[in-house]
């Protein structure tokens, strides 16, 4: 689960990382009255959208005063935000976060993660901040410095100090540069965290390390234990349907393909969309209803399916282990009579009680196409698509 970058900077302050002054606000007069507040000669106006790339995209202002304010408000509000990471379909602006200019003397960058190599989380820093860190990675990797944590020890005191030094921040600036990320890897661990990123991290004229930005993306496995998380998750920056879907503890993803996917197992529906590929198709979403699906969480994945207009056909591809293709099957007639199915449907079942799963298809009066294979049956939806 991501936030936007005023809650991310709550969360921080919580835990000692310097952040500047700011307030959100939903509309130009709040806007206004936050940068009065405020009482900053320069204030930056923010859209809070959940996506980097905001400032290339015109969606970071500097405003000197509060005529400015309003005008950059009432510009940004309503906007559909186009970045690198949004897709060409962008994001709208809902809301903006006003916050108080800083004196900035350098850019850094700043984050953790979780190797899956090593299993372990990873301190990351450069002195090239304020760019996308995969430019950085692809065009100057050496410049990005890298501290494996042992999470018996956590981050330590050396290894922060390293970083800083690595990073070139002024040596009389260090030790506040080694608290802030001591600070940041505790907001980190005990929040679950899965990513978080400080672009950029900022030396001030006055001598401050500040965060400029928060990105926090959260272990969504974790948020049962964060009810104040939780209370941060923002749906409208959120697919309706992937929002639906978890609500049955499915496990979906909209893609922009026209072909929908049912799958059980998350290895199996990879391979599925990578053979509806092969065959010149389009997945028009990921969806794993998992080992334990009953009938009723079958037909809901149906419809959350077909809740997409873009949906031409579905493939519905199960392999019976704990999921049983009776069920699967049962699940499909439901939900086939419920909205009453105009697309065409492919259905491919193998497995324990597979042959009760056929017969129910078969019996049910529906127009549904049989497919033997996982490869015949990504080529006929294809072709039927088509």
């Amino acid at each position: 689960m991501n936030i936007h970058e005023y809650q991310g900077k709550q969360v921080l302050k919580q835990y000692g990382v310097s952040v500047p002054e700011g307030h959100v606000a939903f509309s130009p007069e709040e806007a206004v009255k936050a940068a009065k507040e405020l009482g900053s000669d320069v204030v930056v106006v923010k859209a809070q959208i959940h996506a980097g790339g905001r400032g290339k995209a015109g969606g970071v202002k500097l405003a000197k005063n509060l005529d400015e304010v309003r005008e950059y408000a009432k510009e940004l509000l309503g906007k559909v935000l186009v970045t690198h990471q949004t897709g060409p379909e962008g994001k709208e602006v809902k809301r903006l976060y006003i916050e108080a200019g800083s004196n900035i003397e350098k850019e850094y960058y700043l984050g953790l993660v979780l190797d899956r190599e090593t299993s372990l989380v990873n301190l990351m820093g450069s002195e090239e901040g304020g760019m996308d860190i995969e430019e950085v990675a692809a065009n100057t990797p050496e410049r990005i410095f890298y501290e494996a944590i042992d999470p018996v020890v956590g981050l330590t005191g050396f290894q922060a100090r390293r970083m800083a030094f690595n990073m070139n921040i002024p040596a009389k600036l260090v030790n506040k540069a080694a608290k802030l990320m001591l600070g940041l890897y505790q907001a980190y661990v005990e929040k679950d965290a899965a990513i978080v990123e400080i672009n950029p991290l900022v030396v001030t004229g006055d001598g401050q390390v500040v965060a400029l930005d928060a990105k926090f993306n959260f272990d969504a496995n974790a948020l049962y234990r964060h009810q104040d998380i939780m209370e941060m998750r923002d749906y409208d920056e959120e697919d309706a349907k992937e929002i639906e879907a978890s609500k049955y503890d499915l496990s979906y993803i909209s893609l922009d393909g026209n072909i929908g996917c049912m799958v059980n197992g998350a290895g199996l529906a990879m391979a599925t969309m990578d053979t509806i590929n092969y065959y010149g198709g389009s997945p028009a979403n990921f969806l794993d209803v998992g080992g334990g699906a009953t009938a009723e969480k079958v037909t809901e994945a149906f419809k959350i399916i077909l809740s997409d207009k873009n949906v031409k056909g579905i493939f519905v591809n199960i392999f019976g282990g704990i999921m049983k293709c009776d069920i699967i099957a049962e699940g499909v007639i439901q939900a086939a009579k419920e909205v009453s199915l105009e697309v065409p449907l492919v259905v491919r079942l193998e497995g324990t009680n597979v042959e009760i799963g056929k017969k129910l298809l078969n019996e049910s009066g529906l127009n549904i196409v049989a497919a033997g294979t996982m490869a015949d049956g990504a080529k006929q939806i294809v072709e039927l698509v088509g």
